[in-house]
């Protein structure tokens, strides 16, 4: 764990803060104390992640604790994965060609509708022009 995250501002700002929480007297003890208990939280997770690798048989890091990447990676075999992943898979495939089909017949509609047509022309004066309705369309 670095400080390539806080910049110069931000970290004024910290020490300004812990001057006004704390005061002068006590900050320097409390920022010790501060990575003193970073320190102890950091060998009690080696530690945990030391036990659990031990009782397991299996070398474990602190990211395969996440229940979906120790059942991935300690659990299940690459077999079983793949069964689980065929079902699912060959929906999503299905989705995919008729999302990618939707998207092709949208084109071609709206390609045909970007026809550029010239101005229909003004209807006769004396003709009845006849208006569509919704019911006349279904």
């Amino acid at each position: 764990m670095g400080l390539e995250n806080i910049g110069g501002w931000e970290l004024i700002l910290v020490v300004l803060v812990g001057l006004f929480i704390f005061g002068p007297d006590k900050l320097p003890k409390a920022i010790s104390d501060g990575v003193r208990m970073l320190r102890q939280l950091r060998q009690m997770a080696r530690n945990a992640t030391g036990d659990l690798s031990r009782e397991l048989g299996t070398d474990i890091q602190l990211e395969d604790l996440h229940p979906k990447t120790f059942l991935r990676k300690h659990v299940l075999s690459e077999e079983d994965e793949a069964a689980l992943r065929k079902p699912l898979q060959g929906i999503y495939d299905e989705l995919r060609g008729t999302a990618d089909g939707v998207r092709d017949d949208l084109s071609a509609t709206a390609k045909a509708l970007d026809v550029h047509q010239p101005a229909p022309a003004a209807p006769p004066a004396r003709a009845q022009v006849s208006r569509h309705t919704y019911d006349d369309a279904t």
